[in-house]
């Protein structure tokens, strides 16, 4: 908390400082500084006097690595992901962008010596089941950003987990709409608290890296819409974000980037979205497509196969493939966003302000120890007894960090980085790197316990790491299994014989823990052998000591899986990661020069259709490792008096009681089963609630009844079928704690 109210006092006396400076009221000959008027109606009067080179000028940025030098190319780029010039005389700012999913990036250290502070994977801000803690990473990552110059945050991942290899799942929010959409807007609110834009994205169905540029996503509008396009709407509507950003990959037949029904049908028809639509880099491949389609703004655009949004836009327009109306409603779109954020009228610093990375750090802290999942604890291993005087560590370079993921989102942490691999070949060796974050768990426990015998086998030698093990009184294994942006993990093992160097440690030492670190699920052969298990994800800068922490007790594990952990690849509806032999075509021929995308695209379908992960498994009657929303705590809690109310709307309350013996906090679940054949238990609802022992808290859930909805494509709209909807109560899915059910009346509703 003391982290929080740091960032927010800095935050809103930065704010209050800028406002000292804003326009309070509007000269009238300049409608757009009146601050009574609406973001678009400023913004459609700031295009009302801009020329036409200037329009040309900002629906195309700059791509710093590729740039400098060319015609046109801003002469004050920092580097980082891209730059829009901006127009002075009319207020309008410079935007510097900037990858931001876990942190300010800097992946290749781009800007020698520029550090910034690294929450973990977003798979565990999404285990955290907490709003609060996605606004916290995102106003601490908006803070620094701004105060690094930078006003356009490439943030905001949120689509769904559909193949459990997913490189980027890491990056991403989990498989369920409401969750996803949930906590994604609540990180971007926080991101624009600093008057600055964030994106949501990669809109849409980015479901796979292997293949990123080519693969085609089929999928029927119906579940398109009651799945990944969910999350989405959910998101804009919590988060209000200043831009989307569309993905690289075809849906349905079209480029992403080319999608008049994405991007202009959806998301402007549909939901009544005001701001403006930026590319993935490099994802843009037409002209008069794209711009007709609804793209505003191609980023990044020296990746693309042409420079398609300057001369080649400047000429469709003299030609009238492109209406001159559009063109303005490309740039209205684009200043809409940036007055809507804030940052017009309060502009980024002039030189980078100084950064609390202190505070921040408590920020990640928090972030990790809420979202690492206890997925076993037999017999009570853990927490770990602060008298334990022979304590071992195996692997995962445990002795001086922890892992981090690869890829845009890569952040060089505060601290520094202690190891740093790079890669020699394949789609992602020219901007990710395999780092640790200098948070050393070995450190972390040494501190806990300084009278004990405290050390670290690398565990390259499984039987010298068992008989490291053998004498110690507890035995702890760092598994790691790495991920990166533009490549998905082969299978679901863990990687160099950790799997074998587990058991022979858990058979020298029945007293094993393992601490996972991972971007997604793992398979794990050794479970049987093993009593105490976490989940510790890619735990950021401070995952030593979160990590630590959990293991002795003085933070009670609460994270719950926001992905289900299958119990091998054969029960995921693609049993093996799609496209590989395209891919490698793809791969060469961009190694060898050529543009990427070139190969022939291949079309992936979903089966699943809007049934994602836990409803996958409930429709196939399959039963996970680990289930959605599953996690274990040091205490216990139960729930009673159920009341289920129906009619208009679903509404449930029911007392949580923490029948332990320890403070700690639940994560009580609601999950609903339409009345339609066929049809399994979706979440509806969920709240995170902190108990002392012994404590009740009566809670009320109303479900989002869009998870109960079938999509209407015909009328473009919702239809919730009138009929009995059966209610559970449960602590994942698939668990019924508490059983009722309700009669809803049927309805039609638009977005």
């Amino acid at each position: 908390m003391r982290a929080t109210r740091s960032i927010l006092r800095s935050v809103l006396l930065g704010s209050a400082a800028l406002a000292l400076t804003a326009p309070v009221l509007a000269a009238p000959a300049k409608p757009w500084l009146n601050l009574s008027l609406s973001p678009e109606a400023r913004a459609r009067a700031i295009v009302g006097q801009m020329t036409q080179d200037e329009k040309l000028q900002i629906v195309r940025t700059w791509f710093p690595p590729f740039a400098t030098g060319k015609p046109g190319a801003p002469t004050d780029m920092i580097p980082s992901a891209g730059e829009m010039v901006g127009i002075p005389r009319l207020g309008i700012p410079t935007l510097r962008e900037s990858d931001a999913s876990l942190g300010v990036a800097n992946q290749v250290e781009q800007r020698k010596g520029d550090v910034a502070t690294a929450l973990p994977a977003s798979l565990a801000t999404a285990a955290s089941f907490d709003p609060q803690v996605a606004y916290e990473g995102g106003a601490m990552i908006g803070a620094e950003a701004r105060a690094k110059r930078f006003n356009v945050l490439l943030a905001g991942g949120v689509n769904l987990t559909r193949d459990p290899w997913g490189g980027r799942d890491f990056e991403y929010l989990g498989e369920d709409p409401l969750l996803s959409g949930l906590l994604a807007g609540a990180s971007i609110k926080g991101v624009e608290s600093n008057h600055i834009v964030s994106t949501i994205k990669h809109y849409a169905l980015n479901a796979q890296e292997t293949g990123r540029m080519v693969y085609d996503a089929r999928i029927g509008q119906p579940a398109l819409h009651e799945s990944d396009l969910l999350a989405f709407q959910i998101g804009i509507e919590k988060g209000q974000p200043g831009s989307v950003m569309c993905s690289y990959n075809l849906v349905n037949g079209d480029h992403s980037c080319e999608s008049h029904e994405l991007l202009t049908s959806v998301l402007r028809g549909d939901w009544g979205y005001k701001g403006w639509v930026m590319s993935d880099w490099g994802a843009v491949h037409s002209t008069v497509k794209a711009a007709n389609a609804g793209l505003d703004q191609d980023s990044g655009a020296e990746l693309d196969s042409g420079d398609f949004f300057r001369a080649k836009l400047r000429d469709a327009v003299a030609k009238g493939d492109v209406p001159q109306a559009r063109l303005d409603a490309m740039v209205t779109h684009i200043l809409t966003g940036i007055v809507s954020s804030g940052l017009y009228d309060h502009p980024s610093p002039a030189a980078v302000e100084p950064i609390d990375y202190a505070a921040h750090a408590l920020v990640a802290q928090k972030a990790a120890e809420e979202g690492i999942v206890l997925l076993r604890n037999k017999g009570g291993l853990l927490p770990l007894a602060a008298t334990a005087t022979t304590v071992v560590l195996i692997g995962g370079h445990a002795d001086v960090g922890v892992l981090s993921g690869g890829g845009s989102s890569q952040v060089r942490s505060v601290g520094g980085v202690p190891i740093e691999i790079p890669l020699k070949s394949g789609p992602a060796a020219s901007f990710a790197r395999t780092t640790w974050h200098g948070s050393s768990p070995l450190k972390a426990i040494r501190a806990m316990l300084p009278g004990a015998d405290v050390r670290y086998v690398d565990g390259s030698d499984p039987a010298a790491a068992a008989a490291a093990a053998k004498s110690a009184d507890i035995a702890l294994v760092f598994a790691t299994q790495w991920r990166t942006e533009a490549e998905d993990v082969h299978d679901l093992a863990l990687p160099d014989g950790q799997d074998a160097l587990i058991a022979a440690v858990a058979a020298a030492n029945p007293r094993t823990a393992v601490v996972l670190e991972t971007g997604g699920p793992v398979t794990m052969p050794w479970l049987d052998k093993v009593p105490a298990v976490l989940a510790a994800w890619y735990p950021g800068q401070r995952g030593g000591e979160a990590i630590a922490n959990i293991l002795f007790g003085k933070v009670n594990p609460s994270g719950r899986l926001p992905i289900t952990f299958p119990t091998s690849e054969s029960q995921a509806p693609r049993p093996a990661p799609v496209g590989l032999a395209i891919a490698a075509q793809d791969d060469a021929a961009s190694n060898a020069g050529g543009a990427p995308g070139t190969a022939h695209s291949f079309p992936v379908e979903y089966p699943e259709g809007a049934d994602v992960g836990y409803r996958w498994y409930a429709k196939q009657a399959q039963a996970p490792l680990f289930p959605f929303g599953y996690g274990l705590s040091y205490t216990q809690f139960a729930y009673s008096h159920l009341k289920v109310t129906g009619g208009a709307a679903l509404t449930v309350s029911f007392d949580v009681t923490n029948s332990g013996q320890l403070a700690g906090a639940d994560v009580p679940q609601l999950y609903v089963t339409p009345p339609a054949g066929g049809a399994v238990a979706r979440l509806a609802g969920f709240e995170r609630v902190t108990l002392n022992p012994g404590e009740t808290r009566h809670v009320t859930l109303t479900a989002e009844r869009r998870t109960l909805s079938t999509w209407d494509e015909a009328a473009r709209g919702w239809n919730l079928a009138g009929g009995r909807y059966a209610v559970a109560i449960g602590h994942h899915a698939g668990d019924a704690a508490l059983e009722g059910d309700a009669t809803l009346a049927g309805a039609a509703f638009k977005p």
